[in-house]
Formats: C-alpha cells, structure tokens, sequence
C-alpha cells in the first residue's frame, strides 16, 4: 500500500480540487508522491475533457468588474460554472474566475464566444479553463458574460451560502443623480429578480396574454360583470404582474413605502438598466 496519509489526501484535493477517489488513485499509482500524482490528475483530466462534456454544470461563481471608460464606467459580468460546490470554493477556481474576467474586460468581450477567444497567458480564455478543468477532473464552462455602460454603474454581489463565492451579482446603471440609490437598488435586484427596467420593456405579446387571462379570470369568478368591470378587474390584475416584473414597478426592498422608480425621482435620478446573474439560473 502506499504511504500517505489523510492530509495528503486533503492537500492534494485543495491544490487541484478533484475528488477523494481520484486522488486516491493517483497517490496509489504516484506511491504516495504527491507531486507525481498531481501530473497523473493533470494527464487523466486532459484525457477526460471530452468525456464530462454532457455532465451538469449547476455550481460555480459570478464576478464583476467596473472600471471608467468612454461612456462614464463600464461594468462587467461573467458566470463561470462547475459541477460541485466543492470546486466552486476551491481557491483555483476562484482565481480562474479572476483570470477570465480580466481577460473579458481587457479584451473589451461581450459576449461568450468573444470572451473564450480573449487573451491569456495560456493562449486564450478557452486554453485557460480546459487547462483547468483536466487538472480537477471537473466540467468547468464559462456560461454568460455581459458588458453595460452609462454615466455611473453600481454592482452587488451575494453569497447564498457562507462558505461559497458569489452566486448572484447585478449590476445597475444610472446616471450621475440616480447612484445614490445604486446601491439600494443593485440589492433590490438580487433579492427580488425583476425581468424588466420598464413597463414598455415588456412584449406586448406578453401583456396581451396577461391581459387575456385576467379577463377570462374575472369572468369566471362568478356572477355576471359588465364589461367595464371586467377591464377594470383586469387592469388592476395587470398592475399586479407588472409590479411582478418590471423594477421600476416593484416596491423597494429597502424601503416598501415607495416603488424603485419613486426612489430614484426622490433621488434627482434615473436608472438607465440592470443586469443580473444567478449561477444556473
């Protein structure tokens, strides 16, 4: 048998983040040699990319980056995904997730296929996470990337649970008046989960079917209406699912005496749009 022990076992799986048995295996074929079964982790992993490509990748991290630029500031966003919430704090994920953001925002990447293509010091955004993914024998996918500009960008970042990175993160853009409530909005966003900014962001098509089924509805209580009645009830069921999904609608989170929208008018400003990430969502 081998001679390591437990804390070899530990280490091992911290410097690489693959899995107990996996470790277990190399430092049985490594005869206990933690640098040699590291290289075996790294060769099987290669050889083993092509064989995670349909597994799930629900796990993983959100990042975000916002810097000056020629619109006032840019802010950046990227989720990258793993299969277990054990990579996910592993500190080389993590640190993969700030490789690739940089590289997104260098490179000025909007978009996935633009931000694997971006440079690296492995080649590209791409070279980099497949170099990852053989060494802890995990699917490892950089799943949405999104740029937004204005005259002032806020984000906010949210652990859903205390020992892993960020899950959620949103970025909120405003002009120069509407950033003091930036942040109680950015918040807002990560809690409540708006669709859209405003009501005219909205498909008609989507509004039309609300309004249909509020009707139909309303009709369906009981007792006959009018038909006036039956717009009324479905214009006031209407207000309802906008307040559902459109921020400026929503009562602030903060502050439920007043809408999001109300918020920034108290505030002398107008929040330009937002964007948010929840990891497999």
């Amino acid at each position: 048998m081998a001679n390591y022990t437990a804390a070899d076992i530990k280490a091992l799986r911290e410097r690489t983040g693959a899995g107990m048995l996996d470790v277990k295996k190399a430092l049985d074929e490594a005869d206990g040699n933690s640098e040699k079964a590291l290289e075996l982790l790294r060769i099987k992993g290669l050889k083993g990319v092509s064989k995670r490509e349909d597994r799930e990748t629900t796990e993983g991290l959100v990042a975000v980056d916002i810097r000056p630029s020629d619109a006032g500031e840019t802010g950046t966003i990227v989720e990258l995904n793993c299969e277990t919430d054990f990579v996910a704090k592993n500190e080389k994920f993590i640190d993969l997730a700030d490789t690739v953001l940089a590289a997104v925002v260098a490179a000025g990447a909007t978009d996935v296929e633009s931000a694997l293509a971006a440079p690296t010091a492995e080649g590209t955004v791409a070279d980099t996470i497949t170099t990852l993914a053989a060494g802890i024998g995990e699917k490892v996918v950089l799943r949405r990337v999104a740029a937004v500009s204005g005259p002032k960008v806020t984000s906010y970042v949210h652990r859903t649970a205390k020992d892993l990175p960020p899950t959620i993160g949103v970025l909120v853009v405003t002009d120069e008046a509407g950033a003091a409530v930036g942040k109680d909005v950015a918040q807002h966003v990560a809690a409540l989960a708006p669709d859209f900014l405003s009501r005219e962001d909205v498909p008609a098509e989507k509004v039309d079917n609300e309004r249909r089924i509020a009707e139909e509805t309303a009709r369906n209580e009981g007792g006959k209406k009018p038909d006036h009645i039956i717009a009324k009830i479905a214009e006031n069921r209407l207000g309802k699912f906008f307040e559902d999904v459109v921020l400026l609608e929503q009562p602030l989170a903060k502050d439920p005496s007043k809408k999001v929208g109300q918020a920034a008018k108290e505030a002398g400003g107008t929040i330009v749009s937002f964007v948010r990430f929840r990891v497999g969502n």
